[in-house]
């Protein structure tokens, strides 16, 4: 197992959580993840990095897969500009890799914003830690275990 799902797998634990990440073929979008679990598009949680161009720290936003984030309300959310995170400051903070990053289980936990449009879903999915592993959780729970703040951000 990968050290980035098993970082997952702990942080699922560690919220009193009995989930297990599943694993699927390549999804590095969410529409392919969609069709790989057979679930709606807009059940898909995408964690989407952006940098604090103040800070220089990551932010994540977790949003449905049937929306995209809004940079102009992102950073008003944030109260910070934010710009465009590279690979090396995703990797460097959260310790995944571009497609494969999970809303918990990061090395150093980022600010968090969560996408409401997710809220009326029983459940959602999420990456794992690679772009072949996600799991199913309640959407309310995982806005609380992942420290997300409920915001409008995504249309």
């Amino acid at each position: 197992m990968s050290k980035s799902v098993a970082r997952v797998r702990r942080a699922l634990a560690e919220a009193g959580l009995e989930i297990e990440p599943v694993e699927l073929g390549p999804a590095t979008t969410a529409q392919m993840a969609a069709d790989l679990l057979g679930c709606d598009v807009a059940q898909i949680a995408k964690s989407v990095m952006l940098r604090d161009e103040t800070s220089g720290a990551a932010v994540l936003f977790v949003t449905s897969g049937a929306r995209r984030v809004d940079p102009d309300a992102a950073s008003a959310v944030a109260g910070v500009p934010l710009g465009r995170a590279d690979a090396a400051l995703i990797r460097a903070q959260t310790g995944f890799a571009i497609g494969g990053v999970s809303p918990v289980g990061h090395l150093t936990p980022p600010r968090a914003f969560f996408d409401p449009a997710l809220l009326g879903f029983a459940q959602v999915w999420a990456a794992a830690g690679t772009p072949r592993h996600l799991f199913g959780i309640a959407p309310a729970r995982l806005m609380q275990i992942s420290g997300a703040e409920r915001a409008d951000f995504a249309v």
